[in-house]
């Protein structure tokens, strides 16, 4: 099994992404996005986050991933419903199933009538939902790649148990998003300390802006959690073997060394399914939410621009 190499330098000026909110099947969405500079790019590449689905949290890893290939495709990624800024959905809350939807909706609405192939690139639980995704558009997307993927539950993690416990209770959601709320509503300068020294002392600037901006308001927390408890119960299911072993050529997956929400015992199960899946072990020290720092960042985009220019 292969350990995804060596971090090379990162680019000294990156073209920056830009952000912009998007209405997808009347749900507005916050996009993060940089065109190729090629005039008729062949690749799409869809960047799919975990849970909290906050496009500024992959600012450095869209960036990176952009200047490794070239820029020879048009990068997206794309943002939960109601995990953004502003209350666009007036509190309502949606499931897992639903943000599945939504960025199948997204994919038909803007790209499948083009001539553009698909690059789903899927964190934690993005990589379920870029699974499914795969499975109902398997004739658009060329390739998947899973990153630190949320697949399954995992028993043994202390951590899933406490925020599952959380998530299934109405009256302790409601009481950890007023307290994020709460500390949303300090000034800027405060909730950026707030975050950088309770969440991410190593984050990056656009971590730790996409933290106190966006993750401390009420709506989101409150669509973190209830997404989380659909997740949960979701993942109880056992993963479609028989698709994963059909596309094998074509899907990737790259875990953690030491990652509870997706341990090497289910990179070893995937092994046993589809023993053509290309399946890599980060073991530079890089964490789950590799995307909330610069290193993490670079050295992911750099093991994700090897696997388009050499498998998709």
């Amino acid at each position: 099994m292969p350990r995804a190499r060596l971090l090379t330098p990162p680019f000294p000026t990156r073209t920056q992404a830009t952000a912009r909110v998007f209405m997808v099947s009347s749900f507005a969405t916050e996009l993060l996005e940089i065109r190729s500079r090629e005039p008729k790019p062949s690749l799409h590449v869809l960047v799919i986050p975990g849970n909290p689905g906050i496009v500024g949290f992959y600012k450095d890893f869209v960036e990176e991933l952009y200047e490794n290939i070239g820029g020879q495709a048009s990068i997206t990624a794309i943002g939960h419903i109601s995990h953004g800024r502003k209350d666009y959905e007036n509190g309502r809350l949606f499931s897992l199933h639903d943000q599945i939807d939504h960025k199948v909706d997204f994919i038909e609405q803007e790209l499948l009538h083009t001539e553009q192939s698909i690059i789903l690139v899927g964190h934690s639980i993005g990589a379920y939902i870029g699974l499914e995704i795969f499975k109902r558009l398997q004739k658009k997307v060329k390739c998947f790649v899973g990153l630190y993927p949320f697949l399954t539950l995992n028993k043994n993690s202390m951590q899933q148990s406490a925020i599952g416990y959380i998530a299934r209770s109405s009256l302790l959601s409601k009481g950890v998003s007023l307290f994020a709320s709460f500390i949303g509503s300090l000034q800027a300068s405060v909730r950026r300390s707030i975050v950088r020294r309770f969440l991410g002392s190593s984050w990056s600037a656009a971590a730790v802006d996409a933290g106190s901006s966006h993750l401390l308001q009420y709506h989101t927390m409150c669509n973190v959690l209830f997404m989380a408890k659909t997740e949960f119960l979701k993942l109880h299911e056992e993963l479609d073997w028989c698709f994963i072993r059909a596309e094998q050529d074509q899907i990737a997956f790259l875990f953690g060394d030491d990652d509870h929400w997706g341990p090497l015992a289910h990179l070893e199960e995937i092994s046993k399914h589809a023993p053509g899946a290309a399946l890599s072990v980060e073991t530079e020290g890089h964490t789950h939410g590799y995307c909330c720092t610069e290193a993490g960042s670079f050295w992911v985009a750099d093991y994700v621009a090897d696997l388009i220019k050499t498998k998709c």
